[in-house]
Protein backbone atom coordinates (compact mmCIF):
# COMPACT_ATOMS: atom_id res chain seq x y z
CA UNK A 1 0.00 0.00 0.00
CA UNK A 2 1.00 3.73 -0.08
CA UNK A 3 0.64 4.30 3.63
CA UNK A 4 0.84 7.84 4.80
CA UNK A 5 1.69 8.42 8.83
CA UNK A 6 1.28 11.70 10.69
CA UNK A 7 2.76 14.06 7.79
CA UNK A 8 3.92 17.36 8.68
CA UNK A 9 5.17 19.32 5.66
CA UNK A 10 6.51 22.75 5.66
CA UNK A 11 6.61 25.08 2.38
CA UNK A 12 8.51 28.69 2.69
CA UNK A 13 9.36 28.02 6.51
CA UNK A 14 5.22 27.51 6.93
CA UNK A 15 3.51 24.57 7.94
CA UNK A 16 0.89 23.58 5.46
CA UNK A 17 0.44 19.59 6.42
CA UNK A 18 -0.14 18.92 9.59
CA UNK A 19 -0.13 15.76 10.38
CA UNK A 20 -2.23 13.59 7.65
CA UNK A 21 -2.22 9.98 7.69
CA UNK A 22 -4.34 7.73 4.38
CA UNK A 23 -3.61 4.47 3.67
CA UNK A 24 -4.31 3.50 -0.03
CA UNK A 25 -4.04 0.04 -1.03
CA UNK A 26 -4.30 -1.30 -4.65
CA UNK A 27 -7.65 -1.33 -6.41
CA UNK A 28 -8.92 1.50 -4.25
CA UNK A 29 -10.09 4.90 -5.01
CA UNK A 30 -9.55 7.68 -2.72
CA UNK A 31 -11.09 11.12 -2.93
CA UNK A 32 -9.25 13.99 -1.59
CA UNK A 33 -11.87 16.85 -1.78
CA UNK A 34 -11.65 20.28 0.17
CA UNK A 35 -11.84 24.14 -0.33
CA UNK A 36 -9.39 26.04 -1.73
CA UNK A 37 -6.32 26.42 0.54
CA UNK A 38 -6.70 23.51 2.31
CA UNK A 39 -3.40 21.68 1.33
CA UNK A 40 -4.60 19.20 -1.28
CA UNK A 41 -2.37 20.17 -3.88
CA UNK A 42 0.77 20.63 -1.21
CA UNK A 43 0.07 17.22 0.08
CA UNK A 44 0.44 16.05 -3.74
CA UNK A 45 3.44 17.68 -4.46
CA UNK A 46 5.26 17.06 -1.28
CA UNK A 47 4.37 12.86 -2.07
CA UNK A 48 5.97 13.67 -5.40
CA UNK A 49 9.08 14.77 -3.83
CA UNK A 50 8.45 18.00 -5.03
CA UNK A 51 12.13 20.41 -3.74
CA UNK A 52 9.62 23.48 -2.20
CA UNK A 53 8.22 20.82 0.45
CA UNK A 54 10.01 19.42 3.22
CA UNK A 55 9.18 16.91 5.35
CA UNK A 56 9.57 17.62 9.10
CA UNK A 57 7.91 14.36 10.80
CA UNK A 58 6.06 11.41 9.66
CA UNK A 59 6.31 9.02 7.18
CA UNK A 60 5.38 8.16 3.32
CA UNK A 61 6.31 4.24 2.45
CA UNK A 62 5.51 2.73 -0.79
CA UNK A 63 5.09 -0.85 -0.79
CA UNK A 64 7.05 -0.98 2.64
CA UNK A 65 9.54 1.31 1.44
CA UNK A 66 10.19 4.47 3.00
CA UNK A 67 10.69 7.40 0.16
CA UNK A 68 10.52 10.77 2.15
CA UNK A 69 13.89 10.98 1.26
CA UNK A 70 13.82 10.16 -2.37
CA UNK A 71 14.15 11.99 -5.60
CA UNK A 72 11.46 12.38 -7.69
CA UNK A 73 12.33 10.30 -10.22
CA UNK A 74 13.04 7.37 -7.93
CA UNK A 75 9.92 7.50 -6.45
CA UNK A 76 8.43 7.57 -9.95
CA UNK A 77 10.35 4.38 -10.69
CA UNK A 78 8.99 2.53 -7.70
CA UNK A 79 5.64 3.31 -9.49
CA UNK A 80 4.27 6.89 -8.04
CA UNK A 81 2.46 8.99 -10.45
CA UNK A 82 1.53 12.33 -10.36
CA UNK A 83 -1.06 14.20 -13.13
CA UNK A 84 -0.39 17.69 -12.43
CA UNK A 85 -3.19 20.19 -11.24
CA UNK A 86 -0.91 22.76 -13.72
CA UNK A 87 1.31 20.53 -16.15
CA UNK A 88 4.29 22.80 -17.51
CA UNK A 89 5.03 22.81 -21.52
CA UNK A 90 7.80 20.93 -22.87
CA UNK A 91 8.35 22.76 -26.59
CA UNK A 92 10.35 20.54 -29.03
CA UNK A 93 9.09 17.11 -26.92
CA UNK A 94 6.61 15.32 -28.71
CA UNK A 95 4.15 13.37 -26.57
CA UNK A 96 5.03 9.99 -28.12
CA UNK A 97 8.93 10.41 -27.98
CA UNK A 98 8.32 11.80 -24.12
CA UNK A 99 5.63 8.86 -23.07
CA UNK A 100 8.64 6.60 -25.24
CA UNK A 101 11.54 7.72 -22.93
CA UNK A 102 9.54 7.81 -19.25
CA UNK A 103 9.07 3.82 -20.47
CA UNK A 104 12.38 2.96 -21.00
CA UNK A 105 13.46 5.41 -17.40
CA UNK A 106 11.26 2.69 -16.21
CA UNK A 107 12.78 -0.55 -17.50
CA UNK A 108 8.99 -0.85 -19.37
CA UNK A 109 10.48 -0.21 -22.91
CA UNK A 110 8.93 -2.37 -25.18
CA UNK A 111 9.62 -2.16 -29.08
CA UNK A 112 8.54 0.31 -31.27
CA UNK A 113 5.50 -0.98 -33.17
CA UNK A 114 3.97 -2.61 -30.17
CA UNK A 115 4.55 1.04 -28.75
CA UNK A 116 3.14 2.79 -31.17
CA UNK A 117 -0.42 0.41 -31.80
CA UNK A 118 -0.51 0.60 -27.86
CA UNK A 119 -0.40 5.13 -28.02
CA UNK A 120 -2.70 4.93 -31.11
CA UNK A 121 -5.31 2.49 -29.31
CA UNK A 122 -5.12 4.50 -25.98
CA UNK A 123 -5.46 7.64 -28.09
CA UNK A 124 -8.48 6.32 -29.58
CA UNK A 125 -9.66 5.28 -25.79
CA UNK A 126 -9.73 9.21 -25.07
CA UNK A 127 -10.82 10.63 -28.50
CA UNK A 128 -7.71 12.32 -29.29
CA UNK A 129 -6.50 12.87 -32.86
CA UNK A 130 -3.22 10.78 -33.87
CA UNK A 131 -1.66 13.82 -34.24
CA UNK A 132 -1.53 14.37 -30.70
CA UNK A 133 1.29 12.21 -30.28
CA UNK A 134 3.48 14.56 -33.18
CA UNK A 135 3.01 17.54 -30.60
CA UNK A 136 4.86 19.18 -28.22
CA UNK A 137 3.92 18.00 -24.65
CA UNK A 138 1.43 20.82 -23.42
CA UNK A 139 2.53 23.22 -25.55
CA UNK A 140 -0.52 25.35 -26.92
CA UNK A 141 -2.76 22.93 -25.73
CA UNK A 142 -5.70 23.52 -24.16
CA UNK A 143 -6.72 23.00 -20.46
CA UNK A 144 -8.59 19.73 -21.35
CA UNK A 145 -5.96 18.82 -23.57
CA UNK A 146 -3.58 19.12 -20.93
CA UNK A 147 -5.92 17.05 -18.49
CA UNK A 148 -5.91 14.16 -21.57
CA UNK A 149 -2.24 14.56 -21.98
CA UNK A 150 -1.95 13.59 -17.99
CA UNK A 151 -4.40 10.48 -18.44
CA UNK A 152 -2.72 9.55 -21.45
CA UNK A 153 0.32 9.00 -19.61
CA UNK A 154 -1.08 7.39 -16.83
CA UNK A 155 -2.52 4.81 -18.81
CA UNK A 156 0.81 4.18 -20.78
CA UNK A 157 3.11 4.31 -17.63
CA UNK A 158 0.76 2.01 -15.70
CA UNK A 159 1.94 3.22 -12.11
CA UNK A 160 0.88 1.39 -9.04
CA UNK A 161 0.20 4.57 -6.86
CA UNK A 162 -1.78 7.61 -9.16
CA UNK A 163 -2.72 11.18 -7.57
CA UNK A 164 -4.94 12.85 -9.96
CA UNK A 165 -4.36 16.59 -8.88
CA UNK A 166 -7.82 18.41 -10.34
CA UNK A 167 -7.95 15.91 -13.77
CA UNK A 168 -11.72 16.98 -14.07
CA UNK A 169 -10.90 20.73 -14.15
CA UNK A 170 -10.90 22.12 -18.03
CA UNK A 171 -13.40 19.33 -19.42
CA UNK A 172 -16.48 19.49 -21.15
CA UNK A 173 -19.28 17.45 -20.26
CA UNK A 174 -18.35 14.74 -22.93
CA UNK A 175 -14.47 14.79 -22.18
CA UNK A 176 -15.08 14.23 -18.40
CA UNK A 177 -16.71 11.07 -18.96
CA UNK A 178 -13.99 9.45 -21.00
CA UNK A 179 -11.53 11.05 -18.66
CA UNK A 180 -13.48 9.39 -16.01
CA UNK A 181 -14.00 6.26 -17.84
CA UNK A 182 -10.46 5.81 -17.76
CA UNK A 183 -9.62 6.54 -14.16
CA UNK A 184 -11.81 3.62 -13.36
CA UNK A 185 -10.32 1.42 -16.01
CA UNK A 186 -7.06 1.91 -14.38
CA UNK A 187 -7.60 2.07 -11.02
CA UNK A 188 -8.19 -1.26 -10.55
CA UNK A 189 -7.42 -3.84 -9.43
CA UNK A 190 -3.74 -3.06 -9.33
CA UNK A 191 -3.66 0.56 -8.65
CA UNK A 192 -4.11 2.42 -5.65
CA UNK A 193 -5.59 6.20 -6.94
CA UNK A 194 -6.09 9.85 -5.02
CA UNK A 195 -8.62 11.87 -6.58
CA UNK A 196 -8.11 15.51 -5.93
CA UNK A 197 -11.34 17.20 -6.68
CA UNK A 198 -13.80 20.33 -5.48
CA UNK A 199 -16.80 19.19 -6.94
CA UNK A 200 -18.88 16.20 -6.67
CA UNK A 201 -19.43 15.57 -10.18
CA UNK A 202 -16.30 13.48 -11.51
CA UNK A 203 -16.86 11.30 -8.44
CA UNK A 204 -20.13 10.37 -9.69
CA UNK A 205 -18.92 8.94 -12.64
CA UNK A 206 -15.79 7.35 -10.31
CA UNK A 207 -17.28 6.17 -7.50
CA UNK A 208 -14.62 6.69 -4.72
CA UNK A 209 -14.19 3.84 -1.98
CA UNK A 210 -13.77 6.31 0.29
CA UNK A 211 -13.91 10.30 0.49
CA UNK A 212 -11.67 12.86 2.76
CA UNK A 213 -12.38 16.33 3.65
CA UNK A 214 -9.16 18.55 3.83
CA UNK A 215 -9.27 21.85 5.74
CA UNK A 216 -6.23 23.88 6.96
CA UNK A 217 -3.53 20.73 6.03
CA UNK A 218 -5.51 18.09 7.57
CA UNK A 219 -8.04 15.62 7.13
CA UNK A 220 -11.25 16.92 9.30
CA UNK A 221 -13.67 14.10 8.32
CA UNK A 222 -13.74 10.21 6.10
CA UNK A 223 -16.32 8.48 4.96
CA UNK A 224 -17.85 6.72 1.52
CA UNK A 225 -19.44 8.26 -1.29
CA UNK A 226 -22.03 9.88 0.48
CA UNK A 227 -20.13 12.10 2.16
CA UNK A 228 -19.22 13.62 -1.04
CA UNK A 229 -22.99 13.76 -1.58
CA UNK A 230 -23.33 15.95 2.04
CA UNK A 231 -20.54 18.04 0.66
CA UNK A 232 -22.93 18.90 -2.51
CA UNK A 233 -25.16 19.54 -0.78
CA UNK A 234 -24.66 21.30 2.64
CA UNK A 235 -20.90 22.77 1.70
CA UNK A 236 -17.65 22.55 3.31
CA UNK A 237 -18.35 25.14 5.86
CA UNK A 238 -21.20 22.86 7.05
CA UNK A 239 -19.21 19.79 7.10
CA UNK A 240 -16.27 21.60 8.82
CA UNK A 241 -18.23 23.72 11.49
CA UNK A 242 -20.33 20.31 12.08
CA UNK A 243 -16.71 18.35 12.52
CA UNK A 244 -15.68 21.00 15.03
CA UNK A 245 -18.63 21.20 17.02
CA UNK A 246 -18.21 16.83 17.45
CA UNK A 247 -14.59 17.17 18.59
CA UNK A 248 -16.22 19.75 21.00
CA UNK A 249 -17.80 16.65 22.38
CA UNK A 250 -15.29 14.98 22.15
CA UNK A 251 -17.15 12.28 19.18
CA UNK A 252 -15.14 10.73 16.48
CA UNK A 253 -15.66 12.01 13.22
CA UNK A 254 -13.92 9.55 11.03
Amino acid sequence: MLEIRDLHVLADDKEIIKGVSLAIKPGEIHALMGPNGSGKSSLALALAGHSRYKVTSGSVKLDGKEINKLSPDKRARLGLFLAFQHPIAIPGVSVANFLRTALKSQKKDIAMPKFISTLKTKLKDLRIDESFASRSVNDGFSGGEKKKSEVLQLSILKPKYAILDEIDSGLDVDALKKVAEQVKKISGPDVGTILITHYQRILKLVRPDFVHVMADGRIIKSGDYKLAEEIEEKGYNLISNKVKSQNSKGKITT
